[in-house]
């Protein structure tokens, strides 16, 4: 009976975080991890990792190359807080110290099968120009603490950002149980193909 009604649904989450593209910066790396409801818990795999330092390739647009991979796997008994991605990039200033570039988050694709996402960067901006001249002279910029702040709406209204740079993920999505729990999140007819024996759904119509 466990079999045919099960409790909880899993996802897989696997993928790169392939790239960034920060016009005046080179020599960053990137933290991420990753945030969700409390229904969530993960299974298998790592919640957080820190990718290699990379230099700009010419040979690649002046794009920083990571590839760096995610892999992990999520139980839930519900959609809600579905998991996000958040990214931190950091690198160095005149100073040699290591300074935050930029932050970002993403939604794990909804829909089983292969997506790439671009996210868009930020920093977190001084208000006042004196704190931002002394900013500049200690070396010290604006951080989050905690930056899993990115990924909740509470509080962010109030933050003063300036947008820079872009970095790219790609996923492969896999579902298991979803439709037994009456969660479909891929198209109606036969768009997501069941692996033979395993129930997980991997494959996307476009």
């Amino acid at each position: 009976m466990a079999a045919s009604n099960p409790s909880v649904f899993l996802l897989t989450v696997n993928g790169h975080i392939e790239g960034a593209n920060f016009p005046e910066y080179d020599n960053l790396y990137c933290k991420y991890c990753f945030v969700y409801g409390h229904d969530w818990a993960p299974t298998t795999g790592l919640e957080e990792g820190i990718t290699q330092i990379a230099s700009k390739s010419s040979q690649a647009s002046h794009r920083l190359i990571w590839n760096f991979p995610l892999a992990t796997t999520f139980k839930s008994t519900s959609p809600s807080g579905w998991p996000q991605l958040v990214v931190s990039v950091y690198g160095p200033d005149v100073f040699g110290n290591d300074v935050v570039r930029g932050y970002g988050a993403t939604h794990i694709p909804f829909t089983p099968g292969q997506h790439t996402k671009t996210i868009p960067m930020f920093v977190p901006e001084p208000t006042w120009r004196l704190q931002k001249f002394t900013g500049w002279l200690t070396g010290r910029r604006p951080e989050y603490t905690d930056p899993k702040v990115v990924a909740q709406g509470e509080g962010r209204e109030v933050t003063r950002v300036r947008s820079q740079g872009f970095v790219s993920v790609s996923f492969l999505i896999m579902t298991k149980d979803m439709k037994k729990m009456d969660y479909d999140t891929g198209p109606s007819g036969p768009a997501n193909k069941p692996s033979a024996t395993s129930g997980w759904s991997t494959e996307q119509q476009p």
